[in-house]
């Protein structure tokens, strides 16, 4: 009788490493692999280049796999308790870090019957990381980016994003992580804000820079990133402007725009009715979804209602009755805004919004009431989670702390301890080294 041999693995990039463990496998029994979903991948990394079915056809291809299951969780014991193999094969660098404890997981499930855990050493020279590293040096394409939002959407329950002003908070966002015991975190994209883009040219908030300017911008971040990039279209301007101001994002790689009911010259929303802001009718605005999704070319761009009722002092239910017009215009997504330091009214409009049958991307922007958790708007339905200026107002600060330093000592040293050394800048930057 043949024995039956599990392995599971993620194969986004299949490397000499991957074929070395199958092969070992291989000669244990019959080889069925368990491959991690989006989802399940997601839960501890970031999300895989290629999709599922890409991966799958990929594993099934090669030489001694018998068949090709999904799974659905980093957890083996589901898989393993239904099909009760005789081995799992894996490489024996999962005995430490994040994947420890799945590992002790495979093994206490296998004592049930007996199975045994068989763990092939790590290849040297080979590692996904760095192969990842690579691709990112590469860059990416317009396509793979523009659909990188959604998949994102699918995979994990929730996605957080941070505001970008130039090239440089762009490479930031896109190699910043940290460990946690949750694994690791890391943003999942950029937030190309109108606030921190006219902020940094000097300009009010008031839609001075205009569009075109603004595009420079998003190239010049497009060109050393790979990650998506939501962008602040304010009010979207006019719709017949806004129908080009879409063809020209998704052409570019751009996944998402999020534009604001509201009319006239654009006042930043934390203002809220302490200056004289409109909102626009139900209709037009529907209208201006409506010509802006038919401008589209793929299903993948996403166009996003930001609803400024509660800033507005409208309430709950006027928020509401938009967010169901909207959605019925065909957006893709409501962005909730609040300037409150409370997450009550938002929390609220969360648990009605997730009664709607119909209801879509759900987006949130805890500028005011920042002491909420991700975890915590998770919870409530919440998809998106945008981190909107705070890598702008975060520079400011730093570099009038450096110049004030200058002046009052007449030399830099003093402050060379709070200054990134120029060697980690310029290998920060692609080609720097």
């Amino acid at each position: 009788m043949t024995n039956e041999v599990y392995v599971g693995m993620s194969a986004d990039l299949v490397h000499p490493g991957h074929l070395n463990i199958l092969k070992k496998a291989a000669k244990l029994g019959r080889v069925t692999v368990g491959l991690l979903t989006d989802q399940a991948i997601a839960s501890y990394k970031r999300v895989p280049f290629m999709d599922f079915e890409q991966r799958k056809q990929v594993i099934e291809s090669i030489k001694g796999v018998e068949s090709v299951i999904a799974q659905t969780t980093l957890d083996y014991s589901t898989n393993l308790k239904q099909l009760k193999p005789d081995y799992v094969v894996h490489g024996d660098d999962w005995r430490e870090g994040v994947q420890q404890k799945t590992r002790q997981k495979v093994i206490d499930c296998l004592a049930q019957w007996g199975g045994e855990l068989v763990e092939v050493s790590y290849t040297q020279g080979i590692s996904s990381t760095q192969l990842h590293q690579a691709m990112k040096e590469i860059g990416t394409t317009p396509q793979v980016r523009l659909r990188s939002l959604k998949r994102l959407l699918a995979a994990k329950p929730l996605v957080r994003f941070l505001d970008i002003h130039n090239a440089l908070s762009g490479l930031i966002i896109e190699n910043t992580r940290v460990e946690t015991p949750q694994g690791i975190q890391e943003f999942d994209g950029m937030w190309g804000s109108s606030l921190t883009d006219s902020t940094a040219k000097g300009k009010p908030d008031i839609e001075a820079v205009d569009v075109s300017s603004r595009m420079s911008t998003l190239n010049e971040v497009l060109e050393v990133t790979t990650k998506p990039i939501i962008y602040d279209g304010d009010t979207g301007g006019k719709t017949e402007h806004f129908v080009f101001t879409v063809k020209t994002l998704e052409r570019l790689g751009v996944s998402a725009v999020i534009i604001e009911d509201k009319t006239g010259l654009k006042k930043n929303s934390l203002f809220g009715t302490d200056v004289a802001q409109t909102q626009d009718s139900i209709e037009n605005f529907s209208l201006k979804i409506q010509a802006g999704k038919a401008a589209q070319a793929t299903d993948d761009f996403m166009i996003i209602a930001r609803i400024e009722s509660l800033i507005l002092g409208q309430g709950i239910e006027h928020a509401l009755e938009r967010a169901k017009a909207f959605i019925e215009a065909g957006a893709d997504g409501i962005m909730i805004h609040s300037r409150e330091k409370s997450s009550d009214e938002i929390f609220e409009f969360c648990e009605r919004y997730s009664q709607l049958e119909n209801k879509k991307t759900l987006v949130a922007v805890p500028s005011s009431y920042n002491s909420v958790y991700e975890s915590q708007l998770r919870d409530k339905g919440v998809n998106v989670v945008i981190y909107a200026n705070q890598l702008l107002r975060s520079a400011y600060p730093a570099m009038v702390n450096t110049a004030q330093s200058i002046l009052q000592h007449g030399r830099s040293a003093e402050v060379d301890q709070q200054m990134m050394p120029i060697k980690q800048i310029l290998e920060l930057i692609p080609g720097g080294k």
